[in-house]
Parts: structure tokens; C-alpha cells; sequence
């Protein structure tokens, strides 16, 4: 069943019936996943055909349910950001962040500004990592093998740097209540500044393979498209909507962390809808998220990169050692944590796969009375038995991957 649903389609999209199956005729029931290899996770999609035409798909979500935000409410402020990481794990920072952003309100905390910089060229390139997963498994998906090979290639030098700031190449935790978990390391911006240089001519590599590729171009123009309008109404966001000509993009219309200095373009030239303004789309933010990145490490301040809040951040190590203060109060942050005022806060933020939003709800205490998560992954998933229906099954595996969406951020 696998080369049935990865082959092109044999009809031509005005071959496919937009009615209804004749009365009495039979369907077939076909279950895609939850271990297909083009799903991507462990999502099962029930599908009804009626001869090669889709005529009803339903998600069936949960296979992965994780139980995070349940077990927020059991950890210390600070301890749960260890958890925003396991969400979407191609976008770790994006979470942590969304996550920083709201307690820090809540607090009411100040983040120096080499904190607030540094998070935008963390979360660029944590951008830049995530469409690369998808560009590769997305062509794979399609047969373009080469294009998996190129993109995890420049993906490993992302990842290089991950681990050079953190320790860590995915589960990086790297951006915490009140800043940074550490200072920038040694030599790390000749480390960017090599990747952000040469990354632009890997793109053009991409480029070159696929964008006038006519089996690429079969397989995508004109498909996947849904009226604007039910995308709007399904929560439909990120790279998704703004191939369908609606230019929302929350690190312009709501910015955040210093964004609003560094003139964040997004695009509007690709309005198409289909499979192939979307790949469109996110090759144009590669682009732009190297760009920040790099605006980001040349205008990178000195100063310090946490919050000066002694009984939140805490302290230097060094500092540990000669002060009976500063022992004490990391004794009792990490022991017992701190304290947020009671109240209620919802933070969005731009991640690769579009608006993720964190709704936390504080009773004063030292653990986070509700942490619910708006992730876009779950957001477009809701909008996949709309872009499926009428389709031939042919097309359903670009449109599916088209999507990008990762079940870890769905399944909470």
C-alpha cells in the first residue's frame, strides 16, 4: 500500500467527482498509520474511498499522549521548563521560551538585553533546524532521497551548535526563567557567524534540486488547497497560512524578546494554497532566519545574561563559594523553588510550525497551578479531513507532509 499512496496521481484534478458517492455504492475503509512511515509519528488517519477518491478522513490523535501539562503542575517553576522541551523537540527553544516569557510577566522580572538578543538567535536557528527536518523528510517522502541527505548535512552544524551553548543537541533547556541557563560559550560567535555565512548557498543548493524539478512541481501545484476562510476558522497558523496569502506572523504582529528590532519579513508574494507555496514559504524563512540570526550575533551586547533577581535566577557558582548569602539562596531555590503571584497569563510566540501559546495559571505557590499549551501542530491537524476531502489518495501524502506538524506537540 505504501507505493499506492507515494505514486502520482493518474487523474487530473478535474478528473476527481466532487459529489457524492452513488447511492448504495461501497467504500473502502483503509487505515494510514499509526505506523506509516509518511505520517511521521504515531498518527492514524481513518480514511473512506470511494475507488481512488478520498471521501471522509479522520485523525485519530493520542497515540503519543506524554501527559506534560499534568505534570507541570508537580514541578517547581523552574523544573518545568525541562519539560517544555519534550513538546515539539524540533523546537525546543520556541517552547522554552513561550514558557519564559509568561512566568517572567507574571513575575513581573526584567531580562537584560544580551538575554533578550541572544533568544532570537536561538530561536532562528532552532527555525532553521526544524524546516530542515521537514524539507528532507517532506522530499523524501516524495522520492527526492537526496534532498534527506542535503538538509540533515546542514542540520548537524545546527545541532553542533546547540551542544556548544547547552551541553545539549535537542533538549537544550538552554533558555530559562530570567534569561540564560549560561553565558555564551567561548568562541561561539565565529562558530555562527561560520554557519550563518555558508548556510545561504545550501539553500540555493535546495533550490536548484527542486524548485522547477517537474516531478516536484506535479506532485505539488495545486495541491492541498482549502478555503482561507475554514483555515482561519480551524486555527490554522505558521507557514500554512501565510502560503495562503495571510500575512500573520507573531513575531511582527505581537512582538516579543527584542524582535521588533530586527525587522522580521514575512512573505507575501506566495498566495497559490497548495502544497507547493508552502515549500515556497518556508525556504523564504530559511532564508530570513539566517538573516536574523545573524543581525542578532553582530548586535549581540555585553552585560549580564540572566535577570538580577537573587531569589528567582540562580546565582553564579563563583559566587557560591565566597558568599554565605548567595549559597542560601540557591539551597532554597533549588530545594523549594520560588513563589509566582496568583494570576493567570497567555503568551504566544512565533515557532517553526506557527503560533504556539502558553496559558499558565498561578495560585501563589511554587508550582504552576495550570499549564495549557496552544501548539499549531494540533491547530493544523484539525484542518487535514478538509484538505483530504475529494482528493485522490495519490496526493493525500504531499498534503500530508505539507502540514509539518510534530505529534509530540499535539499529544500533551
Amino acid at each position: 500500500m505504501a507505493d499506492t499512496l507515494v505514486a502520482p496521481a493518474d487523474l487530473a484534478p478535474d478528473a476527481l467527482s466532487a459529489e457524492a458517492p452513488r447511492k448504495g455504492k461501497r467504500l473502502m475503509t483503509l487505515n494510514m498509520g499509526p505506523q506509516h512511515p509518511s505520517t511521521h509519528g504515531v498518527l492514524r488517519i481513518v480514511l473512506e474511498l470511494d475507488g481512488e477518491t478520498i471521501v471522509s478522513a479522520k485523525p485519530d490523535l493520542g497515540y503519543l499522549h506524554t501527559g506534560i501539562e499534568k505534570e507541570m503542575e508537580v514541578k517547581t517553576w523552574q523544573q518545568a521548563v525541562t519539560l517544555t522541551d519534550r513538546c515539539d523537540y524540533l523546537a525546543n527553544l520556541s517552547n522554552n521560551l513561550a514558557y519564559a516569557l509568561g512566568v517572567e510577566k507574571m513575575l513581573g522580572l526584567e531580562v537584560p538585553a544580551k538575554a533578550q538578543v541572544s533568544r532570537v538567535m536561538l530561536c532562528e536557528l532552532t527555525r532553521i533546524n526544524s524546516h530542515l527536518v521537514w524539507l528532507g523528510t517532506h522530499a523524501l517522502d516524495m522520492g527526492a532521497m537526496s534532498m534527506f541527505f542535503y538538509c540533515m548535512r546542514e542540520r548537524e552544524e545546527v545541532l553542533k551548535l546547540f551542544e556548544m551553548f547547552s551541553g545539549q543537541r535537542m533538549m537544550t533547556s538552554y533558555i530559562r526563567i530570567g534569561g540564560l541557563a549560561l553565558d555564551h560559550p567561548r568562541g561561539w560567535d565565529k562558530k555562527v557567524k561560520a554557519f550563518v555565512d555558508d548556510f545561504p548557498s545550501k539553500i540555493d543548493q535546495y533550490e536548484s534540486l527542486l524548485d522547477n524539478n517537474p516531478i516536484w512541481k506535479q506532485r505539488t501545484i495545486g495541491v492541498g488547497a482549502l478555503d482561507v476562510e475554514r483555515m482561519i476558522a480551524l486555527g490554522v497558523s505558521g507557514p500554512m497560512i501565510r502560503a495562503a496569502g495571510v500575512p500573520w506572523d507573531v513575531r511582527v504582529d505581537e512582538p516579543y524578546s527584542s524582535y521588533e528590532k530586527f525587522g522580521v519579513r514575512v512573505p507575501t508574494e506566495f498566495t497559490n494554497n497548495d502544497v507547493y507555496d508552502r515549500y515556497r514559504v518556508r525556504m523564504f524563512e530559511l532564508r530570513e532566519s539566517c538573516r536574523l540570526a545573524k543581525a542578532a550575533m553582530e548586535a549581540m551586547p555585553e552585560g549580564p545574561f540572566q535577570a538580577d533577581a537573587p531569589k528567582i535566577v540562580l546565582p553564579d557558582r563563583e559566587k557560591m563559594k565566597t558568599q554565605m548569602e548567595s549559597l542560601i539562596y540557591h539551597f532554597k531555590i533549588v530545594t523549594e523553588g520560588f513563589t509566582v503571584p496568583a494570576g493567570e497569563v497567555y503568551v504566544p510566540v512565533e515557532s517553526p510550525r506557527g503560533e504556539i501559546a502558553y496559558y499558565i495559571v498561578s495560585d501563589g505557590g511554587n508550582k504552576p497551578y495550570r499549564v495549557h499549551m496552544r501548539t499549531p501542530s494540533f491547530g493544523n491537524l484539525q484542518a487535514l479531513e478538509a484538505l483530504f476531502d475529494r482528493k485522490s489518495i495519490a496526493d493525500s501524502i504531499a498534503t500530508l507532509g505539507s502540514m509539518d506538524f510534530v505529534l509530540g506537540d499535539t499529544d500533551r
